[in-house]
């Protein structure tokens, strides 16, 4: 958190937010990466078992949402950012 007697404006506020949320971002991708190559070696690899590659299959495509509204929450964020900026 930010120290007690800086008081921060609502942009710098939404710039820490999006900062956050890129860095969620990024581990979400690298998640979803693990998740991949595991469902590979279930679904077609060496393990074949098409109960754990569908579990880790259902993973996948929760993750690939969660990425997509993170995406969409960093863009209005930056929107936000801009617009603010230009009244400014």
């Amino acid at each position: 958190m930010s120290d007690s007697t800086e008081t921060k404006t609502k942009t710098d506020y939404l710039r820490d937010v999006a900062s956050q949320l890129k860095e969620m971002r990024h581990y979400a991708q690298t998640n979803t990466e693990t998740l991949s190559s595991h469902w590979l070696a279930f679904d077609a690899g060496e393990y074949k078992d098409k109960t754990n590659a569908d579990r880790i299959d259902a993973l996948l495509n929760k993750q690939g949402k969660l990425l997509e509204d993170l995406d969409a929450a960093i863009q209005d964020i930056e929107i936000e950012i801009n617009h603010s900026e230009q009244e400014s």
